[in-house]
This record gives C-alpha cells, structure tokens and sequence, in this order.
C-alpha cells in the first residue's frame, strides 16, 4: 500500500477554556468550542490539525463544524496526501459552508504529509523564516478595561496593541483609544472593527483620534463584510491604512477589493477559507502590493503554529496577529511555536507543524 494513502480519520470536540471572554463587535466568546482533526497514513504517521469555529464572525459552531466533517470523512479515506491540492479542492466544493472544517482537515493533511517526509510545514510551504513580531489584542469593552488591558501586554513585552472597536459608538471607542495611548505612548496601535460601523461612524472615529492626536497604524474592517463600496470609501478618506478581514474570505474577494480599491490590505486567516485558498490569497495580494497580515479566530496554539509556519514560511507579512493562545489558559498539547513577548518562533527542524497531543 502506499504509505502516504488516508487509513483512518477521526474528529472531536476540543474544549478550551479562556483566561477572559473574548469579545468583539459581533459578539463573544467565553470559551473556544473548537475540533481537534486526526489522519493516519498507511506508515503509522499522524496529521493534526484544528477547526476553530467564530459562531459571531462566521455563523459555525462546535456543533455545524462536527456534522459537515462526517461528511467527508468516507471521501477522506484512501486519499494520497500527495495530492494535497486536489484533494483541497475537493474539500472546497464539499465544505463550502464549513471554511473552518476545510482548514482544519487541510491543515491536517499537509502536517501529516510534512511529517512523512521529515520536513518543518515552513519548509514545504516555502521556506522563507522561521521567526514573526506578533501584536496582542485589547478585547471590546469599558474605558477601564482598555487601560488595564493595554498595561498587562506591555508588561508582557509586547508593544502593538490591536484594539478591538464597533461595539460601542464612535466617541465611546475613541475614549478606549485615548485611555490606552495615555498609559501606552509608544505603542503602535491599530483598531479593528469587525465591521461593526457605518461609513459614517468609521469616518467620524477617525476624526476623533485625530482631533485627539492618537496615532494609528491601521484600520481594520471598519465596516459590514459585504460593503465592499463602504471599505472603498472609506480608504478613500482616510488617512489611516485599511485592511479587510471579513470582506476577504477567498481569492474572489481579494481580486474584487483590489479591483474596487477597497483596501490597502488583507487579514488572512485559514479559518476563513481553508489553507490553499489562503496561498491563492496571498499570491494576488502581493502582485497587487497590497500588505499582508496573518491572523485566526480563537485557536490553540495547533492551529496558530499551522498559521505561523503559513506566514514565516511564505514571507512578505506586514502584521502577524496570533495572539489567541496567550488568552487560552489549558490546551491538550505540546510543542509548536514558542512566545516570548513579541516574537514567535518556529521549532526550525521540527517536522510538521511540530505540535503533538500532550
């Protein structure tokens, strides 16, 4: 039999409970109700990978993520991780709905095949670094907590605070701003909405930070994931650089953005589209000179690992943004990439995206 063919697949629930609600313009989350994805090849080798479904972002759960995997997992067995693309596109077409199930068993697949092949997923995804400056997010809330939440990541070393904002009014979320640049000076701060304005209350957010001299590097989804005209004018009339994160959930959608000019950048994260598409997306936005940010939904350090390796390995990334294992306080494994305060880095010889079940 050949030793890279599909012999087993499994799926479970992963549980992974925060140190804080993880909260948004959209919604929160107070635990990450995650999928943990195994394949066997036909030599012994394991792949796993995770699907973290954003019930606020996406509409999955726990739950819709589980059923869509069960219908794939006959498809899966026998198929050669080889054919990792191929059988990406496959995935594509039968977990159309579930983005985040396609990732996880994409994120598998090419983990297991690294492994066979005693390679780092770095490596086979094109080698360019190993090491990535992460930011680490100020989650939606009061003035008081922005305060203190902008201290506790700068006593941890890291300095780009990436302000999570649209769930308050305009005013209300350039206080929070105003708050953290007073306790943070130096800090390099972006603001992210997760399209929880209008054009109108982007614009007049804008213009509070302005008139209250608080720099910031980046904008992010100021407003509704389909108003793609709203993110156009938008970074028309602003002077702050915007990037597209929920408006960028494929390949069609970064050539529509650039197409319209709606967006000096990309959020690109796995979970919204799977891990080929996320190379496709990658490829048209550097053709287009567009900057490049990598991020994720509420992951384990597994499938930020898979993300890092994606991002280092690729090259050409402006922002890393895989905060979310510091806010997971237990996680069933070991391995995988290493913190310490703003840089990350990958094992270098590890093979595979080097996290094991503890």
């Amino acid at each position: 039999m050949t030793p890279t063919l599909i012999t087993a697949v499994a799926f479970e629930p992963l549980h992974l409970p925060l140190t804080e609600p993880f909260a948004i313009a959209t919604g929160a989350q107070h635990a990450a109700e995650n999928v943990l994805v195994r394949l066997t090849l036909a030599d012994g080798t394991v792949g796993l990978g995770e699907a973290a479904p954003f019930t606020a972002v996406s509409g999955e759960t726990q739950g819709s993520t589980l059923a869509a995997l069960e219908t794939v997992r006959a498809g899966l067995l026998g198929k050669d991780v080889r054919a990792w693309r191929p059988v990406s596109e496959w995935l594509g077409d039968s977990l159309a709905l579930a983005p985040s199930a396609r990732a996880g068993v994409e994120m598998a697949l090419l983990d297991a095949l690294a492994r066979h092949h005693r390679v780092p997923l770095y490596v086979l995804l094109g080698g360019a670094g190993t090491a990535l400056e992460i930011d680490m997010t100020v989650t939606a809330g009061d003035v008081a907590h922005a305060r203190e939440s902008a201290k506790a990541i700068l006593a941890r070393g890291i300095s780009t605070l990436k302000v999570k904002v649209g769930a308050l009014a305009p005013d209300q979320d350039a206080a929070r701003m105003v708050a953290i640049h007073e306790v943070a000076p130096q800090a390099r701060l972006f603001a992210d909405a997760n399209g929880g304005y209008d054009v109108g209350e982007a614009l007049a957010f804008l213009k509070e930070l302005e008139r209250a001299d608080v720099p910031l590097a980046l904008f992010e989804q100021p407003v509704a994931a389909s108003d793609f005209a709203g993110m156009a004018e938008v970074c028309r009339r602003s002077k702050v650089r915007v990037c597209a994160d929920e408006s960028a959930r494929s390949a069609k959608d970064v050539l529509r953005l650039i197409r319209e000019g709606a967006a000096h950048g990309i959020n690109i994260k796995t979970m919204k589209c799977g891990v080929v598409e996320a190379l496709t997306m990658w490829s048209l936005a550097r053709a287009a000179g567009m900057e490049l940010m990598v991020g994720g939904m509420v992951e384990s350090v597994l499938a930020m690992t898979a993300s890092a390796h994606l991002a280092a390995g690729l090259g050409g990334f402006t922002y890393a943004d895989l905060d979310t294992p510091l806010f997971i306080a237990r996680h069933p494994f070991q391995g995988g990439a290493r913190y310490d305060g703003a840089r990350l880095d990958l094992d270098p010889d590890a093979p595979g995206h080097g996290v094991t079940l503890a």
